[in-house]
């Protein structure tokens, strides 16, 4: 009776422990978009908010898109999963691709609207990121891992994705 106990025990902590790393990111979400009207250092309006801010016309309901994405991206989580997804390398591995291409392409338009400080410390932000993420992911591509370093890895990158990755490069509408 104690084990099925402490199972059920384990399930409750793990799925609350997913759901408040879920809801934390409304924090670097909010910072991404709500505080400014315009793109700035610590406000770079990513595509994952700004993006569905422009489509539905609400920042509020943006701001939600990478906590609910978070919690539907592995929902082993809920059940104390330890293992990081080969989907989750995925992610990581296109998100860089096109963070790459989205530097590229926006460049020019980030240092005529936003400015040359802008995009430089933006891009140094997302490099610094991106190894770091890159590190601490390779280094669990083959190891086992424990329940906290896998929703870890998972809070870490959504943070990125949900405040820095792909920030607004050009021309407000």
């Amino acid at each position: 009776m104690k084990a099925e106990g402490s199972a059920d025990s384990a399930a409750i902590k793990s799925s609350l422990a997913t759901v408040v790393a879920g809801l934390s990111l409304l924090v670097p979400a909010s910072m991404g978009i709500f505080f400014s009207g315009v793109p700035r250092i610590l406000h770079p309006f990513p595509a994952m908010t700004a993006i569905p801010s422009f489509l539905l016309s609400s920042r509020a309901i943006a701001v939600a898109v990478p906590s609910l994405v978070f919690l539907a991206w592995n929902p082993g989580l809920f059940r104390g999963a330890s293992n990081i997804p080969k989907r989750s390398h995925w992610l990581l591995v296109v998100a860089i691709i096109i963070s790459i291409v989205w530097f590229g392409v926006g460049w020019e338009n980030g240092l005529r609207y936003q400015g040359a400080r802008y995009v430089y410390e933006i891009c140094v932000v997302n490099v610094a990121e991106i190894a770091f993420l890159a590190a601490v992911f390779s280094r669990y591509a083959k190891r086992r891992t424990s329940f906290g370093i896998s929703l870890t890895l998972h809070w870490l990158l959504f943070v990125w994705l949900a405040w820095y990755a792909l920030p607004y490069l050009g021309e407000l509408p």
